[in-house]
């Protein structure tokens, strides 16, 4: 029963959410977008794949909004940034180093900048059959150096 647990979860994290394709992003990271709903321009410091839609996480003056792809337009420009690329892309499968227990492959589901680092969005665990108060969230945003890159 256990192995069957177990099979089951490696499914679920290696199952994109989306779909078989990854839908295409509207704007990039560290790219200078107007926000429509607040008329005023940010650039996008995250995106991540919540309620069947990319959302992006928009720096607006320190002030972090979110928005749909409806609700931002992309102006082409980059924000000058002394930062490496992300290691990660957005769909991409990895090895959760950290996580002791049953499968540890799972998706890149979002990717943010926190503090000048870049972080990556992954499920940490699959949902359960019954709501438990102590469980509030699924998802995790991890550092770098807990994820490797999966060798096809």
């Amino acid at each position: 029963m256990t192995e069957q647990i177990i099979t089951l979860q490696k499914c679920w994290y290696l199952s994109p959410p989306w779909g078989k394709t990854i839908p295409p992003i509207e704007v990039n990271l560290l790219e200078r977008v107007y926000l429509r709903t607040t008329r005023t321009f940010g650039y996008c410091c995250g995106i991540q794949w919540k309620y069947e839609t990319w959302l992006y996480s928009i720096d607006c003056r320190n002030e972090i909004l979110h928005a749909t792809q409806n609700q931002i337009i992309g102006t082409g420009e980059l924000q000058p940034f002394p930062l490496q690329k992300p290691a990660f892309v957005l769909g991409e499968k990895v090895i959760l180093c950290s996580h002791d227990k049953g499968t540890k492959q799972r998706l890149i589901l979002g990717i943010a900048l926190v503090h000048n680092s870049w972080f990556y969005l992954v499920e940490l665990m699959s949902p359960t059959l019954i709501k438990t108060p102590t469980i509030s969230n699924r998802f995790s945003l991890v550092g770098e150096k807990s994820l490797m890159r999966v060798k096809v």
